[in-house]
């Protein structure tokens, strides 16, 4: 009988008598989180045909599950633990520990924003225009709670996909998911309000939280990941200079904190270390030249732990 391969992290017999079920959202957050795992320390590797990923940590199992679907089977404690939006868990109104935003997205690493959206062209100004209206949407009870906040009554109909199509001939107003607003001008809309601003969310099944050691393991996996995030719109930079040039240097030089300075083997030099955002890197970069630093070394990061 051929032997069947298991992956080394995943073979029955060697699968840790504590673990932790964790839900990823399959779709659009999908690729950014196995991303953000992998510079977080954990590597998933997936088959375009299953939905159980591998996980190099015997105390993790993953399963794949659609986002808008993940709060409802953290409450229900199929799952120990998941990564969604807020949206979702305010969707479904589910009762579950929200135990840390990690704020990144599909596109960026930002939070995003249900928004109600009309054609440009549209006498629709404000939510209370709304009245009798028909609004397309996919996040239903999320814009019926929207509405009743200015005692609006309009019908609000489920819409799977392409929602920004549907105005005017299908609907009237949209509520849609947004990250820059790019796919909303596109299509020639004009947002009128933000109905929810949303980031994606660590849950946890409430029982499970009880748990010491499944709470201790969610804890430092959210360290990790957080780091991660922290550590991603950020370099590090390593440079020499005199002592008598390092007023000029720190003068120009922005920290996380305060930039580390280590003594060389030459008395009259000094080595700084220090974090910066490497947005302003090619601003930065030519000032410490003028102020007469050497040795510049640019680095990446993989994680800031705060």
């Amino acid at each position: 009988m051929l032997e069947q391969n298991f992956p080394p992290q995943t073979r029955p017999s060697e699968r840790a008598v504590s673990s932790i079920e964790t839900g990823h959202s399959k779709g659009s957050l999908q690729d950014a989180t196995i991303d953000l795992f992998s510079r977080a320390g954990w590597k998933i590797s997936l088959s375009s045909r299953n939905y159980v990923p591998s996980i190099d940590d015997l105390e993790i199992e993953c399963l794949l599950v659609r986002a808008q679907e993940m709060a409802r089977y953290v409450k229900s404690g199929a799952l120990d633990a998941g990564i969604t939006g807020h949206d979702w868990v305010v969707e479904t109104s589910a009762d579950v520990v929200e135990l840390a935003e990690l704020v990144y997205a599909k596109q960026r690493l930002a939070r995003v924003r249900w928004v109600l959206a009309v054609p440009e062209d549209s006498p629709i100004r404000e939510p209370r225009d709304l009245e009798g209206k028909v609004i397309a949407t996919e996040v239903v009870h999320l814009t019926e709670k929207y509405l009743q906040r200015f005692g609006v009554k309009a019908r609000v109909e489920f819409s799977w996909g392409a929602t920004e199509v549907k105005v005017p001939q299908l609907a009237d107003a949209i509520v849609e998911v947004t990250e820059t607003g790019s796919s909303l001008r596109a299509n020639r809309l004009r947002i009128v309000d933000t109905v929810l601003e949303s980031a994606t969310v660590f849950i946890m099944n409430r029982a499970a939280t009880a748990d010491a050691w499944k709470r201790e393991k969610a804890e430092n996996l959210i360290l990790m990941l957080k780091g991660a995030i922290d550590a991603a719109s950020k370099v590090g930079l390593l440079l020499n200079v005199r002592h008598q040039d390092l007023p000029a240097v720190l003068a120009v030089l922005p920290a996380l904190k305060n930039p580390t300075i280590s003594n060389l083997s030459d008395p009259d030099w000094v080595a700084v270390n220090t974090i910066i955002e490497e947005a302003v890197v090619r601003q930065l970069l030519p000032k410490l030249k003028a102020a007469k630093a050497q040795g510049i070394v640019e680095y990446p990061l993989n994680k800031i732990i705060l």
